[in-house]
């Protein structure tokens, strides 16, 4: 599953020169948290983030806070994005795995992050987004699943698949594959993990379809550890 997968294409973006209020009331009234910047060419230069605009612009209650060495001078934040914008934005390309845009928000702490393609900005992708593919209903992955292995196999009516809290179990009710079972058990699981919400696959032989035993070929399963 890649990020164009995922992403969302219709993006909201401010300039440089928007007002940094206007793009914090963006992000309350849309949810954002995160909004890309764009110059005039549509060129991405920044985004500029929740925690962004939350600095330095909610000063402290003075009923809450006695502090004899505060200023009575206050120095204004930044009024426009390109004061409280980042700069050095990471970015993913469309046709990035989404596995590793996973990975990206837990080891980078990020919300979000622009996609892009052809080097032009093509969507943004959220934990959200990648959250809502994560929990996809079973039966839609089952049926995204039987109609790949079909289409790849040529044998329709032919396989039994069963998907259960995102685990999917592939096993092929009759006929021969017109490869070795090794080869088309590989290419049975890498097409479960094109499905978006499949965590894991088990690739059953014979009679046996509970995953309860093993039959004489034995049971191939492929999930996280």
């Amino acid at each position: 599953m890649q990020a164009r997968d995922v992403m969302s294409r219709e993006v909201v973006t401010v300039g440089p020169d928007t007002s940094a209020k206007y793009a914090a009331e963006i992000m309350a009234d849309r949810g954002f948290a995160a909004i890309p910047v764009v110059d005039g060419d549509d060129q991405l230069v920044g985004i500029v983030a929740e925690a962004d605009v939350l600095a330095e612009r909610l000063p402290p209650d003075p009923r809450l806070h006695v502090r004899r060495d505060r200023s009575d001078h206050d120095v204004p934040p930044p009024l426009l994005v390109r004061g409280v914008m980042t700069v050095g934005v990471r970015t993913v390309d469309a046709t990035a795995d989404v596995s590793d845009i996973a990975r990206l928000f837990v080891d980078d702490r990020l919300r979000s992050v622009p996609v892009l393609e052809h080097g032009r900005l093509a969507g943004i992708v959220s934990r959200r987004d990648v959250l809502r593919a994560l929990v996809r209903p079973d039966e839609a992955l089952r049926d995204d699943l039987l109609r790949l292995v079909e289409e790849y196999t040529g044998d329709l009516d032919s396989w039994d698949v069963a998907v259960t809290e995102g685990m999917a179990t592939i096993r092929r009710t009759r006929g021969a594959p017109d490869v070795s079972a090794d080869v088309e058990d590989r290419a049975l699981r890498t097409l479960a993990h094109t499905v978006g919400g499949v965590i894991g696959v088990r690739i059953l032989h014979g009679a046996d379809s509970t995953g309860g035993g093993q039959d004489p070929r034995g049971l191939d399963v492929d999930a996280p550890a």
